[in-house]
């Protein structure tokens, strides 16, 4: 048996949504709310230095009245490995016209395919067979796992993995509906959707008030986005 679509189903389907609470999950979990779904909601406290970036989802998750929202908690501190989650500088002021080269040190050893497996197991347990991630293979800092063909691949594995894609209850999906629009249209896309961006937060190196350092990586292709939209950026900047 095979999934079906949210237009031929009395009641919305379930789906989860891997938020994070920056620009593109807010506006993936906004297009899959759009497409029909009903959404559940996962978020990774994974030990990241900016962690300010739970409340933004916990207000994300309240503005879409998302059905259910869990925090789960995976420390990726034991392994570190990234200025995220180790001892290590964040890349700040780097070129804008660089940053999507190679991979920097604010990458997550293996973080969406980590992400993606507890997002499979929590769709397993509400019945969904969707699963939404805000990935993005053009404004990006250069991530392997940001890709098309890794989402392609952890679908496949998905499938050869579950007991319900095993039994033949329905097909698993993984929707990256952002993976090839550049950031100015994501955040057009969102404004479209009603989005409001001033709940969100981008930074790698917020400081002590959670302010924006408008230098890492992260802000500057968020700034970059929203001049390119022509739309004023709600970010507080330190």
């Amino acid at each position: 048996m095979t999934h079906s679509s949210p237009s031929d189903q009395s009641r919305a389907p379930n789906a989860v949504i891997l938020l994070s609470g920056g620009i593109d999950s807010t506006t993936t979990a906004a297009v899959a709310i759009d497409r029909g779904f009903s959404l559940h909601a996962l978020t990774i406290q994974y030990g990241q230095r900016h962690d300010v970036e739970l409340k933004a989802a916990e207000r994300v998750a309240r503005a879409l009245k998302i059905e259910r929202h869990i925090v789960q908690a995976i420390d990726l501190r034991v392994f570190g490995g990234s200025a995220l989650t180790d001892d290590l500088d964040v890349p700040l002021d780097r070129d804008e016209n660089v940053v999507p080269g190679d991979i920097p040190i604010t990458y997550v050893p293996a973080r969406n395919t980590i992400f993606l497996a507890h997002a499979l197991a929590f769709a397993e347990t509400v019945g969904a067979f969707d699963i939404f991630i805000g990935a993005n293979a053009v404004d990006y800092s250069g991530y392997p796992d940001c890709r098309p063909e890794f989402i392609a691949k952890f679908e496949e594995l998905a499938n050869l993995a579950t007991a319900a894609a095993v039994r033949g209850q329905g097909r698993f999906r993984v929707h990256a509906p952002l993976l090839e629009l550049p950031k100015a249209d994501i955040i057009r896309e969102g404004v479209r959707l009603g989005v409001d961006f001033g709940l969100t937060h981008s930074c790698y190196a917020p400081n002590s008030q959670g302010l924006a350092c408008g230098r890492c990586d992260s802000c500057i292709i968020r700034r970059k986005g929203f001049a390119a939209a022509d739309i004023t950026d709600p970010t507080r900047y330190a």
